[in-house]
């Protein structure tokens, strides 16, 4: 009898002990100051091209590769992206939820209008969603961190 419940005691907490085990992605984080979200946001040019690491929420992951994920900002309803080489770093759907620290470099993307509708059908497809073209009315730019390596715990 005490060898059962100690078993079901040991099978009630492994899914803790999963949620709080760091995975680690990508390369080693080697940066130990972070840089806000929000003053990425407000001053993109000043991080443009630097490399950078940021720590948030992890609100959205890309369903269909794992390829990107949203992270929240310090400032509410703001946020950024973080986009990976498909293939090379694969953010797991479980991240939705946990806090992320991900090193890349900040860049800026210029998008055509039709680059911009395309991208957008593309993100829709990919989380399940639906999108009206109609929406977008012309040329986007917007701030991402192409993420080097990231830790999510």
């Amino acid at each position: 009898m005490k060898k059962l419940l100690l078993s079901m005691l040991l099978l009630l907490a492994l899914p803790t002990l999963a949620l709080t085990e760091e995975l680690k992605l990508g390369e080693p984080l080697t940066l130990t100051e972070v840089t806000k979200v929000s003053e990425i946001n407000k001053y993109p040019e000043k991080y443009a091209g630097k490399r950078v690491l940021i720590e948030g929420l992890v609100i959205n992951v890309c369903a269909a590769r794992g390829c990107w994920m949203d992270i929240a900002s310090d400032v509410p309803f703001d946020k950024i992206q973080v986009k990976v080489v498909d293939g090379e770093i694969v953010f797991p759907m479980e991240a939705k939820g946990k806090t992320a620290r991900v090193e890349g470099i900040a860049e800026e993307l210029k998008l055509s209008q039709e680059e911009a509708i395309e991208m957008a059908r593309h993100q829709a497809m990919e989380s399940g969603g639906t999108f009206d073209p109609a929406t977008i009315t012309g040329p986007v730019s917007f701030f991402r961190l192409r993420g080097l390596g990231a830790e999510i715990k």
